[in-house]
């Protein structure tokens, strides 16, 4: 980490006063409540701060000791609590100031606890560069972090041969939320997890499989102190674990709204020469691209996607976030929160379609099972948008309102935006001849579904395929 450095925490933190914001000062005396003995923590910090134009958005992070709790089964762990993501200023240098009533700067700071191994007199750095690399992402997207998130890594988050490659998000068992003279603060804690881990999280919902953690010491225990030396997943720790999953996908439907993907889709109603099909893609060299109205819908349903995919509210789901003492409603929306709902462009017609080509790269091709189980078969929609261009899926069912794409005719374009409904009945059709991909072994591709009564066929290519820009 060349543009950061250990630091004694009194460094940062002590001294005169208008060296320690107030901000700063509301976040370290959460951290004093927590830690009254360790006042002087070892600190990551920034060697040039974010606003002076330094890669690191987070100006400190500390760690402590934490010796955990005999009697909740808690074992001794590294705390680690991040300083940046919420405003410490107050003057506008990293966050917009906007007064005491709403979230101070992004409205959170990431904490993070590392079992502590035998014989460690000091606790680790890489958890700080963890830290930076989320907050970088929060920083460039500008979008926010919640509690039941997940995260795709797709690497040892320590970078060794560990099986913790992704992570999961939750309140921070001890840390209360502060308020501060520029808003509110809350604790996000990270949860490193197996990919299997992550996956049941994606098909079901990240509270869930967190609940599941804290329930087995192994895997974090209740203040869920992520092991890096972990070798087996919850399921193999306790196989009945899986039932609780494959009952849970099937009451609640999954969370994951929408990814990023590499995916094209092909009209075959017409020709390719006719210059009248979008097609998916760039064919030539001005490719058809999004209006921005579709642009901010799509964007809104993978705000929190990309590469960093997260329980995706792509577009944002009316019912998502309801009360879980009512049932929730079948009905889904595909209308912004922050929009109307979709009117097509003046300049760009929707079309209907008779028959589409879907183009799948495996990992994509993997969760059409969970689009079709886990969202369609509980009313709601589930959007694959290109990581190579404007190309975007969104896979509907017959109760989702505000979709272009309608029984009568199911497949429907708006520029490069394809819609797909789909009824209850072709999507248990489906499901019975899509179930190779649901295997746990890797399917070899490529690989072919065809519908011709449905006009449908989905291919699932190697990446390579994808890299030509005619794929």
């Amino acid at each position: 980490m060349d543009d950061m450095r250990p630091t004694s925490g009194a460094a940062a933190h002590l001294g005169l006063a208008s060296l320690f914001p107030t901000g700063l000062q509301a976040v370290y005396a959460e951290c004093r409540r927590l830690y009254p003995d360790q006042a002087n923590p070892l600190q990551v910090t920034a060697i040039v701060k974010y606003w002076l134009g330094g890669p690191d958005p987070l100006d400190y992070i500390s760690m402590y000791r934490n010796m955990g709790c005999v009697a909740q089964d808690v074992q001794e762990h590294w705390h680690y609590i991040s300083m940046g993501l919420s405003d410490l200023y107050g003057d506008n240098r990293v966050h917009e100031f906007s007064g005491p009533d709403g979230p101070s700067g992004f409205g959170f700071e990431l904490t993070f606890r590392l079992k502590r191994e035998a014989g460690e007199t000091a606790p680790p750095t890489w958890p700080a560069e963890l830290m930076q690399g989320l907050a970088r992402y929060v920083f460039q997207s500008e979008n926010t972090f919640c509690s039941g998130d997940h995260i795709s890594w797709h690497s040892p988050l320590d970078n060794s041969e560990s099986r913790i490659q992704h992570m999961l998000l939750t309140e921070d068992p001890q840390m209360q939320p502060v308020l501060t003279p520029f808003g509110q603060v809350s604790f996000l804690q990270i949860v490193g997890v197996c990919t299997e881990e992550l996956q049941a999280a994606q098909q079901w919902n990240g509270q869930g499989i967190l609940d599941l953690l804290r329930g087995v010491h192994m895997a974090g225990g209740p203040w869920l102190v992520t092991d890096m030396r972990r070798g087996e997943t919850i399921f193999e720790i306790d196989p009945h674990l899986q039932e609780r999953v494959e009952k849970g996908i099937e009451t609640d439907g999954s969370n994951l709204s929408g990814v990023s993907a590499k995916c094209v889709w092909d009209d075959l109603s017409r020709p390719p020469e006719d210059e009248d099909d979008s097609r998916s893609i760039c064919i030539g060299s001005q490719p058809r691209r999004l209006s921005d109205k579709d642009t901010e819908q799509i964007r809104e349903a993978l705000r929190k996607g990309l590469e960093i995919n997260s329980k995706a509210v792509l577009p944002p789901i009316g019912g998502q976030r309801q009360n879980h003492d009512r049932p929730q409603s079948r009905k889904d929306s595909l209308e912004s929160e922050s929009s109307a709902a979709i009117v097509p462009h003046e300049l760009v017609r929707t079309r209907q379609l008779e028959s589409v080509h879907l183009k799948f790269n495996q990992e994509s091709g993997t969760l059409l099972p969970l689009c079709l189980r886990g969202r369609l078969l509980h009313g709601r929609h589930f959007t694959y948008k290109s990581i190579n261009g404007d190309t975007a899926i969104t896979f509907v069912s017959t109760g989702v309102e505000g979709a272009f794409a309608t029984e009568e005719h199911p497949y429907a374009a708006h520029g490069p935006w394809l819609q797909i409904l789909l009824t209850e009945e072709f999507v248990e059709q489906m499901l019975g001849e899509l179930q190779d991909l649901s295997s746990r072994e890797e399917t070899k591709v490529p690989k072919e579904y065809s519908w011709p009564e449905r006009k449908l066929k989905i291919s699932v290519l190697p990446d390579s395929a994808f890299d030509s820009p005619l794929q």
